[in-house]
């Protein structure tokens, strides 16, 4: 599992599974006026949000080393949504990968749009998904794309860091530009994978086909699921990248949608007779928050809070079931807000973990001046923050977990702010200025 998407995650420097904090591959950077330029990233140390720090990529021109982008016939396409998988393969020690990443293995500038898309054709297994934590821009040798081939038949697809739906989405933005009809089909059969992916209750679970223990649970963590719904809902609404989508698919991805939305709100945490947020994942039966690696408890966590009130406001004519559900998390979000503290990091000896290696450690201060933080983890019942390491034992201060964990997730994050300041009161304007719904 990877991080959270954009998601001010977990740092990409962390342990066995443990996430990223924003999605890492070269990407487009566009300066004012301009097109995307090539840059590639590096790991290092940078500060998230006053006080938080995290390893995260950063941009840097392309070497002199990097080969040269061609100049490509096609529009750069965003390639954010790749930046969880490809920090993963290129920042954590993983021994089951397999392909690993080369010393200094270069990447695809925004610009060749084709040569991305053929990287993206080459992983796909023949089931229609992808695996996951593998970088869509990385120029592989020969070898490598030897050892691709090779496993196309393997079923290891999962959802999990921003994966899947963001090889669709792109595949959709490169066939609305070029028309080629094997990048149509692969796209095609992404959007099958997705769909029969997708529990009959509207759910989405991190790993599929046959997913087990944890995998099986609908899954908020790690944009699994909204990023799901979101392409489906730009291809059920024929959006202009979908717009050569068949109605067939289109009338099916708009169904999904909509038992995605009531899956969601079957999911929202009550406690006693208030609504309140989401678990990073809830049960595939009874939708009740669920734990999942040991120092994943089972919690209301407002940085997937976030990214679902935002997809939910992105609905057109919300019901009042929607709504209720919005208002009423943000409510929460704004009680749990932790004011007066900042976290930072401090140097300590350099130890090696099973992933990862730091040279800091992580300590909380009251600092009246800092930027409101929420916690990654609230207990359900009290909002109190919680924390875990390894043990599975349930904490509640960061300096009672050990290091390897404290340097290993991102425990806060200012997640909500710009929802909460800026995007909430937006939406609910535009709704009291449609008296035409007869919402509250």
């Amino acid at each position: 599992m990877a991080g959270d998407r954009q998601r001010g995650g977990e740092p990409t420097v962390h342990a066995s599974g443990e996430k990223s904090t924003r999605r890492v591959p070269a990407i487009a950077k566009r300066p004012p006026g301009g097109l995307a330029q090539a840059v590639t990233p590096i790991r290092i140390l940078t500060s998230l949000l006053p006080g938080v720090w995290s390893f995260a990529p950063v941009l840097a021109a392309v070497s002199p080393a990097t080969p040269a982008a061609a100049a490509g016939d096609l529009t750069p396409i965003d390639l954010s949504g790749f930046r969880d998988s490809a920090g993963h393969w290129r920042n954590l020690r993983d021994e089951t990968r397999f392909i690993k990443v080369e010393p200094g293995q270069p990447s695809y500038a925004p610009t060749q749009v084709r040569e991305i898309v053929a990287n993206i054709l080459l992983f796909q297994r023949e089931n229609g998904g992808w695996p996951k934590d593998y970088d869509m821009t990385a120029i592989l040798t020969p070898a490598q794309r030897q050892v691709v081939t090779a496993t196309r038949t393997r079923d290891d697809t999962s959802f999990d860091n921003g994966n899947l739906h963001s090889q669709v989405d792109y595949l959709a933005r490169a066939h609305a530009q070029a028309a080629e009809p094997a990048w149509r089909a692969a796209c095609e059969r992404g959007l099958d994978f997705i769909l029969a992916a997708q529990y009959p209750h509207g759910g989405i679970p991190q790993r599929f086909p046959r997913p087990r223990s944890f995998h099986a649970h609908i899954t908020f963590n790690d944009y699994v699921m909204i990023g799901a719904l979101r392409v489906l809902q730009a291809a059920a609404t024929h959006q202009p990248h979908f717009a050569w989508l068949d109605d067939a698919r289109a009338i099916r991805a708009r169904a999904a949608v909509q038992r995605g939305v009531d899956c969601i709100l079957k999911c929202q945490i009550r406690v006693g007779d208030r609504l309140t947020g989401w678990c990073q994942q809830h049960d595939e039966q009874t939708f009740e928050a669920r734990p999942a690696r040991t120092f994943e408890l089972a919690s209301i966590c407002p940085q997937d809070t976030t990214e679902i009130v935002r997809f939910l406001m992105e609905q057109a004519s919300p019901s009042p079931a929607v709504v209720r559900g919005v208002d009423a998390a943000v409510a929460w979000l704004r009680g749990v807000k932790l004011p007066g503290l900042r976290v930072s990091r401090v140097r300590a000896a350099t130890e090696e973990f099973l992933r990862h290696t730091a040279d800091f450690d992580v300590v909380v201060v009251a600092d009246p001046a800092a930027a409101p933080l929420w916690a990654r983890h609230y207990e359900i019942g009290t909002d109190r923050p919680v924390f875990a390491g390894r043990d599975g034992v349930k904490k509640y201060a960061l300096a009672e977990i050990e290091r390897e964990r404290r340097t290993g997730t991102a425990w806060y994050g200012g997640w909500p702010q710009h929802l909460l300041e800026v995007q909430y009161p937006r939406w609910r304007a535009s709704l009291a200025r449609d008296t035409s719904r007869g919402l509250p």
